[in-house]
């Protein structure tokens, strides 16, 4: 099992089956986290990967697609990559085909012999959400669960739609595989601060006591891309920055930021300390819908294209590229205390990062002297591209006046420390094949926030209001007015105002 201070503890033994081998996600992300994981020496030669699509491929030309998307990777070299596809097998594969399952299951059992990987099993969905329940429902009729190791299933979101389509998904998963075999993967659970931020949190004399309503005046989450929606047009059409960003990714920020000490470091308290967390989203209202959050989408600028005039997209899309909310939990801990959050793309530049704003002191001492200007204090811990964190505080300026300003404490990890780091999918795949929970995330976060979106998404699915915003620029004008009318400003701010 992973020892959480040392990843690569012990050689995991495994057959993995990848439905979905040929596509994207499998090059890009899968097939290189797994090679690095070998490279670790995580895997060794107690695994195999069985890669399954409808195309009808050969194990070679299979070999071929694997060694091709390691191009570039780090710690890679001929032989290495050679003997690593060597552990690569492909099965074509008709998803609503039984038979087909039955042919998985004799390649499964004679790898497990041929790899001694102790029969244990590990399912990965790397294809669209719609097949997951068949597959899921073949998997156990068709017997291909291992009887003497275990059996672990990942699935990549979109998780459903809304409530009742995430519901009837994970209706027909969990007759298959219980919750304490399903792996809902979100690869920023995987990024290096994120899984930082508990640590932060939970170790520091300096932060424990004071991360309440009391010492903390608002909580800011920005993760903006500087991209457009590129090849992705045709899923994000169907999905919009409020189903691609908020329900998960910026939900699971905030519980790593606002969600109680728990008990002790392992999946089952962490889980029940973030679902507790989840329990005091309020019950979000139509209006209060309106009122705190606000969509945008994309116009041209002079050097990039509108979101409606992307390839794949509707030229009168009402789909948002930006999304900006204020979210104020129904918690003790944090009554009164806004969390806004604010996602989109083509923004000014790629930034990933949370700002704690502290409340000022109730009293200066200074204004006697004319030292007015002390400003609040804020820790801002930054996700991505800069990994790191800031701590801004008040001092004196240097010299003979007694004048205040702004001091920085920071710590930046350098690139090679970033390079050499595992990244999102390798930790995740490794937390799997060892059992450890922690950082993916369970049907009981999924239904609470489901349901907090969805009142939001039947608000502007009945709208005709969709605010435009220029591409390159911070976003419209209302995402900064849901700030200003509580007296906040955007702690990022892209430099624009420096």
């Amino acid at each position: 099992m992973i020892e959480k201070g040392n990843m690569m503890a012990k050689e995991q033994a495994s057959i993995i089956t990848i439905f979905g081998g040929s596509g994207d996600l499998a090059r890009r992300k899968l097939y290189p986290a797994l090679y690095q994981l070998y490279h670790r020496g995580f895997l060794g030669e107690h695994f195999a990967v069985i890669g399954t699509a409808r195309r009808p491929w050969s194990d070679d030309f299979y070999r071929d697609i694997v060694r091709t998307s390691l191009q570039g990777e780090p710690n890679t070299d001929d032989r290495s990559v050679k003997h690593f596809a060597d552990h690569f097998y492909y099965q074509s594969h008709d998803v609503t085909d039984a038979e087909h399952y039955v042919t998985l299951k004799k390649l499964a059992a004679k790898l497990d012999a041929d790899y001694e990987a102790e029969g244990n099993r590990l399912f990965y969905m790397a294809m669209a959400p719609r097949f997951f329940g068949t597959i899921a429902s073949h998997i156990r009729s068709e017997n291909l669960l291992s009887e003497t190791g275990y059996n672990r299933l990942i699935i990549e979101k979109p998780f459903g739609r809304d409530f009742a389509s995430a519901k009837e998904l994970n209706d027909s998963i969990s007759a298959a595989f219980t919750e304490n075999q399903i792996y809902r993967i979100d690869h920023y659970l995987g990024k290096e601060m994120v899984q930082g931020l508990l640590a932060l949190r939970f170790t520091n004399p300096l932060l424990t006591p004071i991360w309440n309503k009391d010492y903390i005046s608002d909580v800011q989450i920005t993760l903006a891309e500087k991209v457009g929606v590129e090849e992705r047009a045709g899923y994000y059409e169907t999905a919009g920055a409020l189903r691609d960003m908020v329900q998960n990714h910026i939900m699971q920020l905030i519980a790593y930021v606002a969600m109680e000490q728990p008990a002790t470091f392992t999946p089952a308290a962490v889980h029940a300390a973030k679902n507790k967390l989840f329990t005091h989203l309020p019950v979000l209202t139509p209006e209060q819908a309106k009122r705190d959050w606000v969509r945008g989408q994309y116009s041209a600028s002079p050097s990039q294209l509108g979101y409606r005039n992307e390839d794949n997209v509707d030229p009168e899309s009402m789909t948002e590229t930006y999304v900006a909310g204020r979210i104020e939990l129904d918690d003790p801990r944090w009554a009164g205390v806004p969390f806004f959050v604010r996602t989109g793309k083509r923004l000014p530049a790629k930034s990933t990062q949370i700002s704690i704003n502290f409340r000022p002191l109730e009293h200066n001492i200074f204004d006697t002297v004319g030292c007015n200007n002390a400003r609040v204090n804020r820790l801002t811990v930054f996700i991505e591209p800069q990994q790191g964190y800031t701590l801004t505080l008040n001092g004196k300026t240097l010299g003979a006046s007694y004048e205040l300003e702004q001091n920085a404490l920071s710590f930046v990890h350098n690139q090679d420390e970033i390079n050499g780091a595992p990244e999102a999918y390798e930790r995740l795949i490794g937390d799997a094949l060892a059992g450890d929970q922690t950082n993916f995330t369970r049907w009981a976060e999924q239904e609470h926030t489901w349901n907090y979106i969805d009142v939001i998404r039947n608000v502007w699915d009945n709208s005709t209001d969709l605010p435009m915003y220029t591409a390159g620029t911070p976003g419209p004008a209302e995402g900064d007015a849901l700030l200003s009318r509580d007296g906040f400003a955007w702690a990022e701010d892209f430099g624009l105002q420096k």
